[in-house]
């Protein structure tokens, strides 16, 4: 694996690829940031394809795993995302553990709900949320790239716009938490877009 920032070793020429995941939500974000660039993304679920056990220690790696996943189970280039948020008086939890601590069953309001209860008493509500992308193909190359934003944990919950961890965490230098934020601002200033910015400037040729 190769994290990579302004130099690439390959560029992505491709009409069609997977986009690693299960989670509608990052699903339709991904998309939404693929659109200028005309390029077909199948979901991982469309294709019958296994999410892999996320087995890295970090978000990057776990990131190449699923993308390697599903490149070797499709044939085609994958994408696939790690994120999660890391909550810094919490010793960065639940990081990596962000989708595991929702359970089998997705349940984020039960997972939001052990975050504030972790964080009662505490005034440090500093968090991040962290985001690796990794843009796999199926000859086995693969480039990773990682952003964060940062901003504060606050509760209750607001907003139904987002999801995951989205209606608990408000960016620095907005007033508004990414569930009450309208698609397009969230756009402009999320670490899935910050990461897939970088993926652009180093694999994906102008198209626009």
């Amino acid at each position: 694996m190769a994290i990579i920032d302004q130099i690439a070793s390959r560029r992505f020429y491709g009409r069609e690829l997977v986009i690693a995941s299960h989670n509608s939500g990052k699903v339709r974000e991904v998309r939404e940031l693929l659109r200028p660039f005309v390029v077909k993304a199948h979901a991982a679920k469309d294709l019958n394809l296994q999410e892999p056990d996320e087995t890295g220690s970090t978000f990057a790696a776990n990131a190449e795993l699923k993308a390697r996943a599903a490149t070797n189970g499709s044939g085609l280039p994958a994408l696939a995302d790690d994120s999660g948020l890391e909550v810094f008086s919490l010793a960065r939890a639940p990081g990596i553990y962000s989708a595991r601590w929702a359970g089998g069953a997705k349940d984020f309001d039960s997972a939001m709900r052990r975050v504030e209860k972790q964080l009662e008493g505490i005034t440090d509500r500093r968090a991040a949320f962290v985001c690796a992308l990794s843009l796999a193909w199926p000859d086995g190359h693969v480039e990773t790239v990682e952003a964060v934003a940062k901003g504060n944990v606050v509760w209750p919950p607001r907003g139904k716009a987002g999801f995951g961890y989205d209606p608990i965490f408000v960016p620095n230098g907005y007033n508004t938490t990414f569930g009450e934020m309208e698609p397009k601002i969230k756009h402009r200033i999320s670490h899935r877009t910050k990461a897939f910015n970088k993926l652009v400037l180093s694999c994906f040729p102008s198209r626009i």
